[in-house]
């Protein structure tokens, strides 16, 4: 079974910083773009970050210079450093990867179960 498991959520304060980490584990054949996304209390899922097999990084301009997503294509990780915390970057954080998981004609989209952020004030 396929599946993403994020760690590296909590609480903090505004201006400090997290790092968030997100593990592939299972029948994995290759992974593709890796990203982050997230969702605060009633409002809709957003990208947060994107990267590529290749690193190419593409970064919501809310976390613009505040964010760096990264990966490790040796052990199926990704992370996301998270420095100068709003509390507007309070939210439940999803990784997700599209991954060939069954053959080599077709990939997938998988999502982790979210990690929750909280930034006070």
């Amino acid at each position: 079974q396929v599946q993403l498991v994020e760690s590296g959520g909590g609480s903090v304060q505004a201006g400090g910083s997290l790092r968030l980490s997100c593990v592939a584990s299972g029948s994995i054949l290759s992974i593709n773009a890796m990203g982050w996304y997230r969702q605060a209390p009633g409002k809709q899922r957003e990208l947060v970050a994107t990267i590529t097999s290749g690193g190419s990084t593409n970064y919501a301009d809310s976390v613009k210079g505040r964010f760096t997503i990264s990966r490790d294509n040796a052990k199926n990780t990704e992370y996301l450093q998270m420095n100068s915390l709003k509390p507007e970057d309070t939210a439940v954080y999803y990784c997700y990867a599209q991954m060939f998981t069954t053959g080599w004609t077709r990939v997938d989209a998988y999502w982790g179960q979210g990690t929750q952020v909280t930034v006070s004030s």
